[in-house]
Formats: structure tokens, sequence, C-alpha cells
């Protein structure tokens, strides 16, 4: 009898169409192996649930509701097994400013940042420029996939792009690091490895990561020395670890002048056809329907 397996994809986010293209390549590699349904979470998610009495849920949700451990919640409350992370990892990661104080704590470097309330007439320009100096990058503090970042130059631009995250209440701002993008994948318990991207774009925002027309160069194997390259897995590995994650993870470093600064740590990374796990994994010899194949081997209850 075959596995039944419930793919989550779409949900609430703004990310919402990235998961869509995780879920169909995810069930078009499996379908032929295990009984597969597609449920997207905002339509009739506990009577599909009920229905169907999935065997586990193979989560291809991103960004919020899917990967800050709401989603994995309900799924333990139901006692269901699933893919990836368990609530707290899923929490502290998403979470970016928690996530950077464990690094520092930790001895992790990463960005020098604040987090501020995103009040346009309470800001104090003044105090964020003595503490970070510009440029700075403003991020929201729980969101993925690089949306609504931005660089900014000046304290003109920061407000111009303040304005833009209007909808966010609290936004994480850091000081820019310019250098090489270096991202590393975690699978399990080993390093699976590490793709240098050279975006034609000011850096690896939402349209360099899913717009095959954006260009972004992917280097694969990096030209990193020996002691650097297992310098900056062996940092991934640790941040993987200290958030207690499980299945993949994928960190995304920027390497300046010989030190790498971890920017964050993503517990769902994409599974789409320009998505870099994949492409780090194939590189290792681990094909596309295999990585899925391990993912849902390694599914837990996170218990």
């Amino acid at each position: 009898m075959k596995k039944k397996i419930l793919v989550l994809g779409g949900g609430y986010s703004k990310e919402r169409s990235i998961s869509l293209k995780s879920a169909k390549a995810i069930i078009k590699s499996i379908k032929n192996i295990y009984n597969v349904k597609f449920c997207d979470p905002s339509n009739n998610f506990f009577k599909t649930v009920e229905s169907f009495k999935p065997d586990l849920v193979f989560n291809a949700l991103h960004g919020r509701f899917g990967e800050d451990g709401y989603i994995q919640t309900i799924l333990e409350t139901l006692d269901i097994k699933y893919t990836h992370s368990g609530v707290m990892a899923s929490m502290l990661a998403m979470d970016k400013e928690i996530s950077k104080k464990i690094f520092i704590k930790n001895k992790i470097l990463t960005p020098k940042f604040m987090k501020i309330k995103n009040d346009i007439k309470k800001i104090n320009y003044k105090s964020i420029y003595r503490y970070l100096k510009y440029p700075v990058v403003i991020k929201p503090i729980n969101e993925g996939s690089s949306l609504d970042v931005f660089i900014c130059e000046n304290s003109l631009s920061l407000k111009a792009s303040l304005k833009k995250m209007k909808n966010y209440k609290e936004i994480l701002i850091e000081k820019f690091i310019p250098g090489r993008e270096i991202q590393i994948a975690i699978m399990g318990n080993k390093i699976l490895g590490a793709i240098e991207l050279r975006p034609k774009r000011k850096f690896y925002d939402f349209n360099a990561k899913y717009n095959s027309k954006a260009k972004t160069k992917h280097i694969i194997p990096v030209n990193l020395s020996k002691i650097n390259y297992n310098k900056v897995n062996k940092i991934a590995y640790k941040a993987h670890k200290l958030l207690n994650c499980k299945g993949i993870t994928r960190s995304d470093f920027k390497f300046h002048k010989g030190k790498f600064y971890l920017l964050e740590i993503n517990t769902q990374p994409g599974m789409t056809d320009l998505s870099l796990v994949p492409e780090i994994a194939a590189y290792k010899g681990i094909d596309f329907k295999s990585l899925i194949k391990w993912m849902i081997n390694n599914a837990s209850k996170n218990r």
C-alpha cells in the first residue's frame, strides 16, 4: 500500500506563488511512487486532512504561516508527521532579530543591526546613522525570499523605502555588507555543499531568485580556498544545530575581506526549477526525486 503524502502549497504569505511552484515540482517528482494529494491550507485544510488521512505532510509552504512554527503547531496537534524543522526551530529562524542574537551569542558573525518600530514620525534617523552608517539594508522581521528588502544609501532613500513598508509594524535595519554571496545547504546531519551567486541586480533579491530573465549567475563549485570553504560550511552547520533545525536548511552568507557574515538561515528552502538546494544536491549526485524522497523519509512529529 502506497504511503499517503499530503503536499501543502500556496498559503497566506507573500511567497504564495513560489510555494505553489515548489509544491508542483515536488508532486511531479513523486506522484508515481506515493499516493499524493495537494492541499492549499487557505482552502478546506482540516476537511482535506480528515478525509485523506495522510501518513505525513510535505510542507512546501514558504514565509509566514508555513515557515514560522504556525502550521507546524497545527500538525503536531493533529499528531501528523511533517517535513523540515519543528515549531521552535521554525519560529527562531523566521524571526531575524532573535536568530541574529543567537548567532552573536554563539560567536557567529552577522551584520550589525537594530530593530525599529515602523512609525515614520518617530524614527530617529540620526541614531540609525550613528550606529550603522550608510549604506544599510532594511527588511521585515519575519518574511523570506528577500521580499520587501531595500538597500538604502542615505536618509532620503531610507525614508522612501520605509514608506513602501508601511504594512510592517517592525523593521530590521542592518549594516550593508558588500562582497560575494555564498549559500550553504545542510541535509540532516551532514553538510551538503555550497553555491555562489552573482546577481546582475544589486543583490540576490526576490526577482533575482525567481525570475529566469534576471540572469543570476550560479557558480558551483565555489572558488574558495579549502580553509575558507570548510570554514563557511562549519558555520552553516553550527547555525543549523544551534536552532535545532531538521531536514534541509540553507544559510545565506556574505564573504567580505576574508570574513563570512551569516545573514539568515532558511528552514524551508525553495524547491522550484531555479532553487539552490536542488542545484547543490544535483552537483553532489543527488537528483531531485532522491532529494524529495530523503525529505519524506526524514519527516517526523518533531517531539
